[in-house]
């Protein structure tokens, strides 16, 4: 085979293998945002609504200011056996198409390129150690308009990005427009 072929090919897989370690990484990446959202519904039924939302979500309440109307609710998030399984596969087809690159180029070290495969695992226990954490959603509620004709309320939540969306689509909650 030639050289210039064989060359590009190593090149290719060393782009991929780093494409591959900077997505598993990014695979525990602290994805936390803030969103402001609206509910046409008073403050009080509300915050019974949320309180047994995360109550279902196995979220505790971690600190509360009655003043401002925050709520700080903590829950461990547990890791997702099917994404580390998925994240092994992946890094055990990324380190054998690099061995098998490695041993076309240099044949006397088979074995020992072959045997970068079993490092595959890493990327599992890598993934299982730092996705298991706890995670904490704030919330502050505040009265849109008058109480009486139009009970709205505005909730401000930070937290994790796959939570904001799940409570966003179970409370039916709209997102506030940008001026409020």
């Amino acid at each position: 085979m030639d050289t210039t072929v064989l060359s590009s090919t190593l090149l290719l897989t060393l782009l991929l293998a780093v494409g591959l370690f900077f997505f598993i990484r990014a695979s525990v990446k602290d994805r936390t945002q803030q969103v402001k959202l609206v509910a046409l519904e008073p403050e009080e039924s509300l915050l019974a609504r949320l309180q047994q939302y995360f109550d279902q979500r196995a979220y505790r309440v971690a600190a509360v200011d009655a003043a401002t109307n925050q709520v700080i609710f903590q829950g461990y998030v547990r890791p997702s056996l099917f994404l580390a399984i998925f994240l092994t596969v992946l890094a055990a087809c990324g380190m054998l198409c690099l061995s098998l690159v490695l041993s076309v180029l240099y044949p006397t070290f088979t074995s020992i390129f072959l045997g970068l495969v079993l490092l595959a695992p890493a990327a599992g226990v890598f993934y299982w150690k730092k996705a298991g954490r706890d995670e904490q959603v704030s919330l502050k509620v505040e009265t849109l308009g008058d109480r009486e004709t139009s009970p709205q309320s505005l909730i401000t939540v930070t937290g994790h990005r796959d939570e904001l969306l799940e409570l966003q689509r179970v409370l039916q909650l709209n997102p506030a427009a940008n001026n409020l």
